[in-house]
């Protein structure tokens, strides 16, 4: 396939993306050719670790192929999303548990489907480059992918925060927040590549580790803690008004950009997922009975005319300007019966 490259070397189980003039944005095909590769890597003893990286400069993966999600939904078919985002999110669960190493190399941009592609592994390398977020907000979706699970384990209140906000983690920050693992150089990413392929060896990971250069969120993390830890979206916002600082009137701005209902709703998962039942597979089943209904009833298709088909910048959201119903909220992501993502192997 064009737009991925699958193959073994040495001891190495290797994927790399190769549609750097997309962003590497994944589509359909190259979330099932990943798919078919770790299963059969994953019984099969001349494999040690498996890496994962893209080519270009710009971006890992900027995220999922959506243009033929919008073209799909738009129509009324909306089992085609559906069908991808359950795929997609066993693909996650499986490289989350998977029995041997994943190491990923997150150069520029790695958001949305990039962070379930390349931050559930067991080994995930930034570099000076990296930039990682979850912006599904801004598209009328949640972040999901398994993104959830990370930002219900984010220190403090940096989870909702990143969530509804969408910012954007240098690799200081993405270490802070749990989305990466260790800072190296991108000048000494290939010939560490060669190294654990040809011995299989994640220790040489270690050897290669440097100290990130410092994020902005340890420094904003008391305004974030003081002002992202109510109950509801509606909470958050109320605490951000009343400030009147700097940090929360660009705070505000940035979510006053965003869906409403999707931010209620991210704020909601995380306070579900919290605690000593958290799972990836919890955090994605919830995922799924939002992304499921987001084309029928949320705001993705309207999020997605205005930020890329149209791009006037101007979407129409539901609850804009207003609370969101706590029943509204509900309705998103109440239980899906027989539709219920599940993760048994076909």
């Amino acid at each position: 396939m064009a737009d991925i490259d699958i193959r073994v070397t040495g001891r190495a189980g290797r994927i790399t993306l190769t549609r750097p003039q997309a962003l590497n944005a994944m589509s359909y095909d190259m979330c099932m050719a990943i798919d078919t590769a770790l299963r059969n890597w994953r019984e099969d003893d001349d494999i040690a670790l498996v890496i994962i990286d893209a080519e270009g400069e710009k971006a890992f993966c900027a995220g999922g192929d959506i243009a033929e999600l919008y073209d799909t939904g738009t129509k009324g078919d909306y089992g085609y999303g559906r069908t991808f985002w359950r795929d997609e999110y066993r693909m996650n669960a499986m490289i989350f548990e998977y029995p041997k190493p994943v190491v990923s190399f997150l150069q520029g941009f790695t958001m949305g489907g990039g962070v379930g592609l390349g931050c559930h592994g067991s080994h995930r390398v930034v570099g000076e480059s990296s930039k990682i977020a979850m912006p599904e907000c801004g598209i009328g979706l949640i972040p999901d992918v398994g993104g959830t699970l990370m930002l219900a384990l984010a220190p403090g209140r940096l989870g909702e925060y990143l969530g509804i906000s969408g910012a954007r983690m240098g690799p200081g920050d993405a270490i802070l927040a749990g989305f990466a693992d260790h800072f190296i150089p991108q000048e000494k990413w290939a010939d560490l590549i060669e190294m654990l392929e040809a011995s299989g060896d994640t220790s040489h990971i270690e050897s290669h580790t440097e100290t990130a250069p410092d994020g902005e969120l340890k420094a904003m993390q008391p305004q974030i803690d003081s002002h992202f830890g109510g109950e509801t979206l509606g909470d958050i916002m109320a605490s951000l008004r009343a400030d009147g600082g700097d940090f929360a009137a660009a705070t505000l701005k940035t979510l006053g950009r965003n869906s409403p209902l999707s931010m209620a709703c991210t704020v909601e998962i995380l306070h579900r997922l919290r605690g000593p039942s958290l799972t990836i597979r919890k955090a994605l089943e919830l995922e799924y009975r939002f992304t499921h209904r987001s084309m029928e009833h949320g705001d993705f298709l309207e999020g997605i005319r205005a930020q890329i088909i149209d791009k006037d910048r101007n979407p129409n959201w539901q609850f804009a300007g207003q609370d969101v119903p706590a029943v509204a909220v509900s309705r998103m992501l109440q239980p899906l019966g027989a539709e219920a993502l599940t993760f048994e192997e076909e």
